[in-house]
């Protein structure tokens, strides 16, 4: 499994200016490999290789007075810039065949020097390493400082070095685990639970705990609307603005960055406490089309759910997706038969059958539990669902992504 590991750098103005270059040449290289393969295209001529666009936007561009200064940067750089342009193409085209899972992509766009994410690639090739004093050492570039807040499992095989729009930089290292390793890393343990996701408590879980959401950014809207009202009022083009942009760019990272923070540490802390885990399926998309959408992108559900998807698979533990159709919310966990539909201020609410007193998202946590095949009867055997048929996958939606990107 290839996981990345984040870490912050701190390079000084001269390294400052030196990645700079890094993403400009990177870019320049990026922007002319679409732009030949898009004259290509309206000419219907066969695209340009990956070996040709290599010589002729590289080697031979370095030699004219126009293009000069690639040489200024890694060739590693400017060959990874081109990497990225075949792999956005590959997908573009796999999304046209039917045969990529996912949203909609459409083709590769030119890149801006004024976009908020600037980012240069390293490879084993370019030889960069790290220091006896922690620094990565990068060509070219220099020694930079990192902040190590953890210590790397293995040899990374690659490091990424970006540039968000708060104007921070990070090293992202891309690590190749042993999940057999991994696996024994966590105790095997016969807990299971059932999570049920909202937006009043952020997680509700089977054995009757509720998490509270911590609304990052409902907290933080007030100093969000200040700083969004100054930028509004500068005048554009002007240095004013570029900092009232960057004070912006900052709050908005720093909600961003706590609600990573939460996300990693309740699902790190779920797949070490049990064995198998339920969850549902929800329909974020649609969601975020309705009056609750704020609150919705607010929770991160979709993050969160991929956290414990690719943690479960690494740590070799059980994570289980049940159907968005089936009414968890509905059914009473101790009987099972079904109510009718509730509206959302219903909060607790008492079966007809049996008479049992359910709190809502309690007993929709024990049915999605129960849903999943994770409940377990009084001899100890596990308790499976009836088979049912598969419901119709809604417009809009698609599933997550089973290969991680952050650690």
């Amino acid at each position: 499994m290839q996981l990345r590991y984040a870490f912050r750098l701190y390079p000084n103005a001269v390294q400052q200016a030196a990645l700079a270059r890094a993403f400009g040449c990177a870019r320049v290289v990026f922007n002319d490999a679409v732009r030949a393969r898009e004259d290509a295209r309206k000419a219907e001529q066969p695209f340009p290789t990956a070996s040709q666009l290599s010589r002729k936007l590289i080697t031979e561009a370095k030699q004219t007075k126009e293009r000069s200064w690639l040489g200024e940067v890694s060739a590693v750089v400017l060959q990874q810039a081109l990497r990225d342009v075949e792999s956005a193409y590959r997908n573009f085209f796999a999304c046209l065949n039917g045969t990529r899972k996912g949203p909609e992509i459409g083709p590769p766009r030119f890149k801006s020097r004024k976009d908020s994410r600037q980012s240069i690639r390293f490879t084993a090739n370019a030889r960069w390493s790290i220091t006896g004093s922690g620094r990565l050492n990068l060509p070219k570039i220099g020694a930079v400082k990192v902040k190590w807040s953890r210590t790397l499992p293995t040899a990374p095989t690659s490091v990424t070095v970006v540039k968000d729009a708060a104007g921070r930089y990070f090293a992202s290292f891309v690590i190749d685990t042993d999940p057999a390793v991994d696996a024994t890393r966590l105790p095997e343990t016969d807990r299971t639970i059932g999570i049920d996701l909202g937006l009043t408590h952020f997680a509700v879980l089977s054995d009757g705990t509720k998490i509270d959401s911590p609304r990052f950014l409902r907290r933080a809207e007030k100093k969000l609307k200040k700083a969004q009202k100054e930028l509004s009022r500068k005048q554009k083009g002007s240095k004013n603005r570029a900092r009232a942009r960057l004070k912006v760019a900052r709050a908005h990272a720093k909600v961003a960055d706590a609600r990573r923070e939460f996300h990693h540490q309740l699902s790190t802390k779920l797949i070490a406490e049990n064995q198998g885990i339920a969850v549902e399926d929800l329909s974020v998309k649609g969601l975020a089309r309705t009056k609750l959408a704020k609150s919705v992108h607010d929770a991160g559900w979709s993050s969160f759910v991929d956290m414990l998807q690719y943690k479960a698979q690494r740590y070799g533990r059980t994570l289980v997706k049940i159907g968005r159709f089936e009414p968890t919310s509905r059914t009473c966990s101790t009987c099972g038969v079904k109510d009718g539909p509730k509206p959302l201020d219903v909060r607790e609410w008492t079966c007809a059958a049996c008479g049992t007193l359910h709190d809502r998202d309690i007993n929709a946590a024990i049915n999605v539990k129960t849903a999943a095949g994770l409940a377990v009867s009084a001899c100890g055997a596990p308790v499976r669902p009836e088979p049912v048929l598969a419901q119709r996958e809604e417009t809009g939606s698609h599933g997550f992504s089973t290969q991680p990107c952050t650690a």
